[in-house]
């Protein structure tokens, strides 16, 4: 969503810092992220940064991690959004309650007064709540869905090459195309221009800033060498997120037909909530018809302990699957599995660029091994890329 609101921002004439998961864009640089949100000392250099070269505008994304050791503390935030709540760092808050007292803090003021403006899913149920609590703070409340909601979606078609609808605002209907796929990413254009519409930006803007964003790192990002299967990259990494891809995937697949087939490569992360690892098997087996089970980034702990904790939520699925820790292996695997119209998903690392075991970090990047898996067993990735080019 970040990306989007930067985009619309652009878009409107207003220079902005980005500050997220994937990457931080300061001052007209692309920086690495090492964290969501910085460490407090580092944020404020960055955003001192980006005012110094003529920034008007911050884009951040805020973690629970940041709220609640505090490294955001007195920074005036104008507008703030919440998307969502499913289950996820629980190593860190132990309950959803606890996760969402640290979401809560973003809307009730960081050390400072409460956001101008809230702009809430009021679809997702702790969103409900946060409605509630920020109508008692905030001088503005905008509420979306995806069919609830001052903001919300109208006629919603998606498919592979993009998704329609009209975008139902307090001031009328904004026709929308994006580039970006799924029903995850309508909630995220909707929030999007709720969020840009708070900063005062004109319907003209949303709609260019839309249109203008092609790709996301790592978000349903598909790699194209002319092979007769699709390859998709993720960075889905909770159950929730799995059953939201494979859902996707599958509706692609029926509209294929000719029994194409959903195949998806996944593993959980260590030192993390190993509670969600079943969760995320059983998602992973109901949602594909077939799956290899590897590594993600397994950090301190075995990779088999892992992919046993995993596996209990595949076999209880009845899912077709089998393991293959070396995560270049099995995305290997997967692409050789795959036939004329079937969807290779490869979940969990998304942009990353690094795997983290108990040996360290070494480069790698789903994309590029993906890329050269297929140029091996001999599809044109540069020729894909020039095609597209003389289309573009």
């Amino acid at each position: 969503m970040a990306f989007l609101v930067e985009s619309m921002l652009a878009a409107a004439i207003r220079k902005s810092a980005l500050i997220g998961t994937i990457e931080y864009h300061v001052a007209g640089k692309i920086l690495p992220a090492p964290h969501t949100t910085p460490e407090a000392l580092d944020l404020n250099r960055i955003l001192s940064e980006a005012l110094s070269n003529g920034a008007t505008e911050a884009v951040m994304e805020v973690s629970s991690h940041a709220l609640a050791q505090q490294r955001v503390y007195g920074i005036p935030f104008d507008v703030a959004v919440f998307t969502n709540l499913t289950r996820d760092h629980l190593d860190y808050h132990h309950t959803m309650e606890e996760y969402f007292a640290a979401k809560q803090v973003l809307f009730e003021g960081c050390g400072t007064e409460a956001p101008r403006a809230a702009v809430i899913n009021i679809e997702d149920e702790y969103g409900k709540r946060l409605v509630e609590i920020s109508r008692k703070r905030s001088a503005e409340v905008l509420t979306y869905g995806l069919t609830q909601g001052e903001f919300h979606a109208e006629g919603t078609e998606i498919t592979s090459r993009g998704t329609r609808f009209d975008l139902l605002t307090p001031e009328g209907t904004i026709p929308i195309f994006s580039a970006l796929i799924g029903r995850v990413n309508v909630f995220n254009v909707i929030a999007a221009g709720a969020a840009a519409y708070a900063r005062g930006c004109k319907q003209e803007a949303i709609i260019k800033g839309i249109e203008n964003l092609r790709r996301v790192p790592g978000r349903f990002e598909r790699l194209d060498c002319n092979q007769p299967f699709t390859v998709v990259v993720d960075y889905a990494h909770t159950d929730d997120a799995l059953r939201n891809l494979t859902a996707l995937a599958r509706e692609f697949v029926r509209q294929a037909g000719h029994g194409s087939r959903v195949i998806t490569v996944f593993g959980c992360g260590g030192d993390r909530d190993r509670a969600k690892r079943p969760l995320m098997g059983e998602a992973a087996g109901r949602g594909s018809d077939f799956v290899v089970l590897t590594s993600d980034n397994p950090r301190s702990e075995d990779p088999l302990a892992i992919i046993n904790d995993t596996m209990v939520g595949l076999q209880r699925a009845g899912a077709k699957y089998t393991v293959e820790p070396d995560r270049r292996a099995a995305i290997a695997m997967a692409i050789r599995e795959a036939g004329p119209g079937d969807i290779v998903l490869i979940a969990g690392k998304g942009h990353e660029k690094v795997q983290v075991t108990r040996e360290g970090s070494r480069p790698f990047d789903d994309l590029e091994v993906a890329r050269q898996v297929l140029q091996e067993a001999g599809y044109s990735c540069e020729a894909a890329n020039a095609g597209a080019g003389k289309n573009a």
